[in-house]
């Protein structure tokens, strides 16, 4: 099992998935870099986090240890209203006060995080420094944060400087308690960190060194000195989260089950092929990406009822009066009672869209009218596949956003958000970039989306002859600004050698029009 490994891109999906449900934000994005530790920027709906690969331990604790740390950052974007940088003293103790204020609350909602807490709070004590590595008085910072996180210190420090280290502590987690039983928030906490510097004895703008998690990362930890550390941190957390097995905690038993079923699912895909299918054809790159800004709600679900009801031939109405239903009458003179029909679509459709500049200013109402669709047709279970075209550094790209082999899912939708509409219409070469995909796949429609004439009308004659010479059926949709104008991009499509040619002037209009050319 560990011979297979979560990739960036999955655990994006995942992280995504986890903190928006954690968290109750689904605006938040997820970002993985190697460069700085894992954090949270609220102003930016973004929480940046430390990749596997730079964790300690083995593939399965290290993937326990990212859980645990997005369920700190989903929990800080639901309770912090600010998180400061840890650079100075004032900062780092204010985010370590919240770090316990969050865990408290957010263990009251989620009560089967504690031995999650437990076993990520070994790992965090195990990846940070020794005492004696630490100089001057962020030496007395560092101890405050393993005693107040971890009720453990590493090494020794001077027994007049650990007693402020116990009576800060003290005050720490007095005001925590307040500030949980009576509401309080951030603001009313960051207020209470300078009694705990002046107790401290240190500078609020002291510099506290960087200590990472990923400094140790691939150090070897055997099972037994886990496991002791492990029982140092669940005795002196007892209080908190009660008697825990240590034994039972190390093996993450239910945790396990969850990282298999991972594991099973990114190798169905992974022997799938997630790469681009063809020589020239890339894959957009899904980090840093808010895709949420593309999905009209209302429109799909609007969509989904629609063809929910077309689907099962039953039309529900939700009324404040009606006549009162006989049914044991009605089924002595009706039988059968019911039928059930399930339409179903068979037609195997390709889609390409285009992003050519010319789409630029109209380009998110766009992306959410063609993501509605995709979003219906994944609902409908049919066989679709994904593609766009776009100008970049000069050069015509072409994109794959959704492979007929992969399933429609926030990943995909994350490469459709990040595709930018910019260059020409360069229609014959994105067919004859495609050209190998099509006559492999055979798709029953190949549908061009496109609002402005090709470079070469006479190329694309060609290219849309020998696509039909495939048994492919050649599709067209031209999208205008107003009637008149989709009326002519229309007209204009039907010189090009399409079997049947389209338009709209409506966006929102696109996903209905795309369905009603599918055989049923």
């Amino acid at each position: 099992m560990q011979t297979v490994k979560l990739q960036n891109e999955s655990l994006v999906e995942i992280a995504t998935f986890l903190v928006r449900r954690w968290s109750e934000k689904n605006n938040i994005i997820i970002e993985i870099s190697d460069k700085v530790e894992t954090k949270t920027r609220l102003k930016e709906h973004k929480v940046i986090l430390t990749p596997l690969e730079k964790r300690i331990g083995n593939d399965f604790q290290r993937y326990r240890q990212f859980r645990t740390s997005l369920w700190y950052e989903a929990m800080r974007i639901k309770h912090c209203k600010k998180i400061l940088s840890n650079d100075h003293a004032f900062g780092f103790i204010l985010n370590t006060m919240e770090t316990q204020r969050v865990e408290e609350l957010g263990r009251k909602i989620w009560r089967g995080m504690s031995e999650e807490i437990i076993f990520n709070h070994t790992f965090m004590l195990i990846s940070r420094p020794q005492l004696h590595t630490v100089y001057g008085k962020a030496r007395i910072v560092e101890a405050f944060y393993q005693y107040f996180m971890f009720g453990a210190i590493k090494g020794e420090i001077q027994s007049s400087n650990f007693e402020k280290i116990k009576k800060a502590t003290k005050i720490a987690k007095y005001n925590i308690n307040k500030a949980i039983n009576e509401n309080l928030e951030t603001e009313w906490l960051e207020k209470k960190v300078t009694e705990i510097i002046k107790t401290l004895e240190i500078d609020s703008l002291l510099t506290i060194p960087i200590s990472l998690p990923f400094m140790k990362a691939g150090m070897p930890l055997s099972e037994e000195e886990i496991l002791k550390v492990l029982k140092v941190i669940s005795k002196n957390k007892e209080g908190e989260h009660g008697t825990v097995d240590p034994s039972a905690v190390l093996r993450g038993d239910d945790i396990y089950d969850e990282y298999k079923l991972l594991l099973e699912e990114f190798k169905k895909t992974e022997n799938k092929g997630l790469i681009p299918e063809a020589v020239g054809i890339q894959t957009p790159s899904t980090r840093n990406v808010d895709e949420t800004t593309i999905y009209d709600m209302n429109l799909i679900n609007g969509l989904k009822t629609k063809f929910k009801e077309w689907k099962s031939g039953w039309k529900e109405q939700h009324l404040k009066s009606g006549d009162e239903f006989d049914e044991e009458n009605y089924i002595e003179g009706n039988e059968p009672f019911f039928i059930d029909i399930k339409k179903s679509i068979k037609t195997k459709i390709v889609i390409l869209l285009d992003h050519s500049s010319s789409i630029a200013s109209d380009a998110i109402e766009y992306k959410k009218a063609t993501l509605a669709l995709c979003e219906v047709l994944a609902f409908l279970k049919v066989k679709f596949a994904v593609y766009a075209f776009s100008t970049q550094d000069r050069s015509m790209v072409c994109w794959s956003i959704k492979p007929e082999n992969i399933k429609w899912n926030n990943i995909t939708a994350k490469r459709l958000a990040q595709v930018i509409a910019n260059g020409s219409t360069p229609l014959a070469e994105v067919y004859d970039k495609m050209f190998p995909i099509l006559q492999s796949k055979r798709p029953d429609i190949f549908l061009t989306l496109t609002d402005g004439e090709p470079s070469d009308p006479n190329a694309v004659r060609n290219m849309t002859k020998s696509l039909k010479g495939l048994g492919i059926s050649m599709v067209a949709m031209g999208l205008g600004s107003n009637t008149v104008r989709a009326i002519t991009i229309a007209n204009n499509l039907r010189h090009l050698g399409y079997e049947k040619t389209m338009s709209v002037s409506r966006l929102k209009d696109i996903p209905s029009k795309v369905i009603g050319i599918l055989d049923v």
